[in-house]
């Protein structure tokens, strides 16, 4: 019925489900069977806690691991204890029926309370769609807290049968959640090796890889809880470590067992931890107290809403992607709790806890609230609120591209400015993988890049098989080179044949290559600062060139306005060499000529035949006197040009070419101003003495 089914969310129906099921089995006269919490913790709740680890979103959860922990570790250590506390005052003030229970068994209902339960999230929100930041958020912490509420649980419990509790104990206490947490992932961390070594040795025994996987992981969630380690972070980190070796070496019928299997698992589990829920409710043992259930359902929606706007604040001091007011609420709205509370619950002893019946009906109104009230009513706030949904199709190679290259952009810039961010440690680690740990954990060529290389050869080998064993070569894709086709089948074509497109599987596959071989960077590890970098010894000298450069083009500028004379034609580089050669002695220097302009001249080699210019000319009268006779019978003396020093202006010195600048420059530098005409049989420069 899609009308109900898009009003009520589907945990909801399967609680009514169970109170249908239990009544009836009430009505016949049997006892209705109750969740037991060794069947919910070994059997039940593993495969969710595994199909939500095996493919969480590992880019999300990595981005915001921060906030998740933030309100995983300290929002539920808030809750607990302010829930704790305010219960334990409203038993004192209670009346008869509540003074007895004391403050450590009402920290202990606090903590059971107070986590946020997975399953009930996964529920809820994969049917609103919600985008995922708010996703990741919510079901990250719903994941995490599970350390915190096993460390406080077991603590709570002990404590209760202690006739005192010592600073020590304490202090041990809070030292217990490291090693749970960091026990738990340690655990998963080990076994997702394990599960990743073996899968190298599966190529020929391809029916039994996706065992491996479930063997493992629950292996993984068994070995923590024997060691009270938390059982949930131990799945999470195997998941998370296990997949990418083991789907690069299992076999792609192999991936698809594993992946509905884990779903139609973690369904099954799902549908009957929340039918069972509603058989426990009718065939369990109920004390109903007004005050202490109404004050708990009370002050669980005041601590909530609290701990998200303190820890928001304070988050959002360090947060790029602020956390609006309805990123707020919606985190705040979606505090589920489920049956891992009422489980909890379940397991405390009747000696110690004689109050646990109160509490398994303070916990049953909670959970039924939740689910009920919050889970049917945040559908229609998500849309009211116009909150971002998530999007349904998948993203573009295009978009993948991009998204790479911005990381690997990202990578730069942290690397250029010396700070270490996320981007830094994650290339990092990306590098130390490809270099060592897939070489122990990917069987064969698999481990090497480029995969899309080989993957191409698979591809290509398959279709002109394909091609051969059916005799004909239609139109051939793209991904067949022309050159093994005629290899393999070098006949005449036969009928054309159109070979089927690419099924969603193979592009898929092509997409994750695509997107773990993309080019790397930093292939050398060097961070620079900029208090650090060296200065340019050249800096001063190109200054100092762009300086004449400017000089030289402003005394152009001004020297345009007087320059009427034609610049006189200079005689070629062979002709000047051919004077040298003759009479070198005219080209000597001589004892009196410090203040005769100069020619300097570059005996140009066979190799550059062009390499004479002109400098430091003076015009003569042009200091408003007429030349001397000496001047004028002297004439001009020509020196060998000396090699230019390494600050000189070498860069732009003007050629010897007949360009427009070029040609003004010579015209200001030849012309000299009114001088008699040289007679007939005068030579061109005359000889020394």
């Amino acid at each position: 019925i899609p009308s109900v089914s898009n009003i009520v969310p589907e945990s909801c129906l399967l609680i009514v489900v169970g109170l249908l099921v239990g009544g009836l089995i009430k009505g016949v006269g049997e006892k209705p069977p109750i969740l037991k919490s060794d069947i919910f913790f070994l059997f039940l709740l593993p495969p969710i806690i595994l199909d939500a680890g095996y493919f969480l979103p590992l880019r999300q959860f990595t981005e915001n691991l921060g906030t998740i922990l933030i309100f995983a570790v300290v929002g539920t250590l808030w809750n607990a204890f302010f829930l704790g506390g305010l219960m334990y005052a409203v038993c004192q003030l209670g009346g008869p029926g509540l003074n007895h229970i004391g403050l450590l068994a009402n920290l202990l209902f606090g903590s059971i309370i107070s986590a946020v339960d997975p399953v009930a999230v996964l529920a809820v929100f994969e049917e609103i769609h919600i985008n995922e930041l708010l996703h990741i958020l919510v079901f990250g912490e719903s994941l995490l807290n599970d350390a915190v509420t096993v460390v406080l649980y077991h603590l709570f419990e002990e404590f209760a049968t202690f006739e005192q509790v010592t600073i020590l104990d304490i202090v041990l206490g809070f030292f217990s959640f490291f090693v749970v947490s960091l026990g738990g992932v340690f655990v998963g961390v080990i076994y997702g090796v394990i599960t990743a070594f073996t899968s190298r040795f599966t190529s020929h025994i391809r029916v039994i890889e996706p065992l491996f996987v479930f063997l493992y992981s629950y292996m993984a969630y068994l070995s923590a809880e024997l060691f009270h380690l938390s059982g949930i972070m131990a799945l999470i980190a195997s998941g998370v470590v296990m997949r990418p070796y083991v789907e690069a070496n299992i076999s792609h019928k192999s991936h698809t067992t594993i992946k509905y299997f884990l779903k139609m698992w973690s369904s099954v589990s799902e549908t009957l931890i929340f039918i069972f829920l509603g058989v426990s409710t009718v065939a369990g043992h109920h004390y109903w107290n007004w005050t202490f259930v109404i004050s708990t359902l009370l002050f669980c929606l005041i601590a909530r809403v609290l701990g998200v706007l303190v820890l928001t604040w304070f988050i959002n001091k360090f947060r790029i992607v602020k956390l609006t007011p309805k990123d707020q609420f919606i985190i705040a709205y979606g505090g589920l709790r489920g049956a891992i509370a009422f489980s909890l619950c379940y397991l405390l002893d009747y000696k110690h806890f004689g109050m646990r019946d109160m509490f398994l009906t303070a916990i049953i109104t909670v959970i039924f609230f939740t689910v009920f009230v919050q889970g049917m009513t945040i559908r229609p706030l998500v849309d009211l609120l116009a909150v971002k949904k998530k999007q349904e199709t998948k993203r573009s190679i295009n978009e993948e591209i991009h998204t790479q290259f911005l990381d690997h952009l990202l990578t730069g810039i942290e690397d250029i400015c010396g700070h270490y961010g996320h981007h830094h440690w994650k290339d990092k680690l990306n590098r130390f993988n490809k270099k060592y740990v897939k070489k122990c954990l990917i069987a064969g060529e698999r481990s090497k890049e480029p995969q899309l290389i080989a993957f191409y050869h698979k591809m290509e080998m398959k279709q002109a098989i394909e091609l051969v064993e059916s005799g004909g070569i239609g139109k051939i894709p793209s991904a067949v080179s022309t050159v093994s086709i005629q290899n393999i089948n070098p006949k005449t074509l036969p009928v054309e044949r159109i070979l089927p497109a690419l099924s969603k599987d193979k592009e898929e596959e092509i997409r994750k290559i695509l997107r773990n071989n993309l080019q790397k960077t930093r292939q050398r590890l060097r961070s620079y600062n900029r208090h650090t970098l060296v200065a340019d010894p050249y800096e001063e000298a190109w200054n100092q060139m762009l300086l004449r450069r400017q000089k030289a083009r402003q005394l152009e500028q001004k020297m345009n306005n007087y320059l009427t004379v034609p610049a006189h034609k200079l005689d070629s580089p062979t002709m000047c060499r051919a004077r040298i050669g003759s009479d070198p002695l005219a080209y000597e220097p001589k004892a009196d000529s410090e203040n005769l302009p100069i020619i300097t001249i570059d005996p140009a080699s066979p190799q550059s035949p062009e390499s004479v210019d002109l400098a430091n000319e003076e015009p003569k009268g042009c200091g408003g006197l007429p030349p001397s006779p000496e001047e004028d019978e002297e004439g001009l003396v020509m020196r060998v040009k000396e090699p230019s020093s390494p600050g000189t202006d070498d860069v732009f010195t003007p050629g010897t070419n007949n360009s427009p600048s070029n040609q003004r420059m010579l015209r200001c530098l030849s012309d000299p101003g009114p001088r008699p005409e040289p007679e007939e049989g005068e030579p061109f420069i005359p000889k020394g003495q």
